[in-house]
């Protein structure tokens, strides 16, 4: 009786282990892996570089009230804890110029992926800076002179109007109230939406084979999907990736996050010093 009952239990230990085993494992394919959270914060240029149709005039960002805000805000945005921080440039200048910022040999930069991207990533001890940019086309021209030729410039000078506006109020909130106001304006969603709806009018100037607007369109998409395309490939799960990028960028890539499975959108102004 001893020997059955010895054979029996072992039987059933076996079962059990067995059981317990299968459990565990199904356990595991329930998990999901951490999500990947992004923080897209839209910028306007610190070094006046007047690249853009549309630009916005900064003052020194060298001076030292300017620096002290600067330290205000990345101190900020660490709180986020990032990882990775990824910016406006090309992998091979980020990679060049970043570690001689580390070593202290960079010449002083107004540059706001040097101002911004460098050091949040130094103060918050990220594993590195991450250059995303693409090139592209923004093939403008072509949509005034049909503009211009058909009666519809009302409509691109209309479109001007609003983001004139936006620049105006962008720039008094720097001149009155500091570089973090400013940027926080920038970055409302509300603000990022109506800002798109440029980008959807200008398919209003074309019409049956000739789209120069939906050409324009088409370029602007496709260099945002070349970004977006080099932000998901650094991802790994659980990271946290800060994103500095030209505000006009900003809607496309936060559609990009929020669209894509196992990440996660963050909003930069829930960081950003008031």
């Amino acid at each position: 009786m001893r020997s059955a009952f010895s054979r029996s239990s072992f039987l059933f230990c076996i079962a059990l282990a067995g059981a317990m085993s299968l459990a565990a494992d199904m356990a595991r394919a329930d998990v999901q892996p951490a999500p990947v959270q992004v923080m897209v914060v839209g910028l306007f240029h610190l070094s006046n570089p007047g690249h853009d149709l549309h630009n916005m005039k900064v003052d020194d960002v060298l001076a030292p009230k300017r620096q002290a805000e600067l330290a205000a805000i990345t101190d900020a945005l660490a709180r986020f804890k990032p990882d990775k921080v990824a910016v406006e440039w090309p992998r091979e200048t980020v990679d060049e110029r970043y570690p001689k910022y580390l070593a202290g040999s960079l010449p002083p930069s107004r540059n706001e992926v040097v101002q911004l991207g460098f050091r949040l990533a130094k103060t918050a001890h990220a594993t590195g800076v991450y250059g995303i940019d693409a090139d592209g086309d923004f093939p403008y021209e072509p949509v005034k002179t049909y503009a211009d030729a058909h009666g519809l410039s009302s409509q691109l000078d209309a479109e001007g109007a609003k983001v004139d506006r936006q620049m105006a109020e962008q720039q008094r909130l720097l001149a009155e109230q500091g570089l973090s106001a400013a940027l926080r304006r920038v970055n409302e969603p509300a603000l990022i939406d109506e800002g798109n709806a440029f980008y959807r009018n200008v398919l209003r100037i074309g019409s049956g084979n000739e789209q120069p607007g939906a050409e324009l369109l088409a370029a602007w998409y496709r260099r945002n999907f070349l970004i977006c395309a080099n932000l998901l490939q650094l991802a790994k799960p659980g990271d946290h990736i800060v994103v500095f990028y030209g505000s006009g960028h900003a809607f496309l890539l936060r559609q990009c996050v929020r669209e894509t499975p196992g990440f996660q959108l963050v909003e930069p102004n829930d960081y950003l010093p008031r």
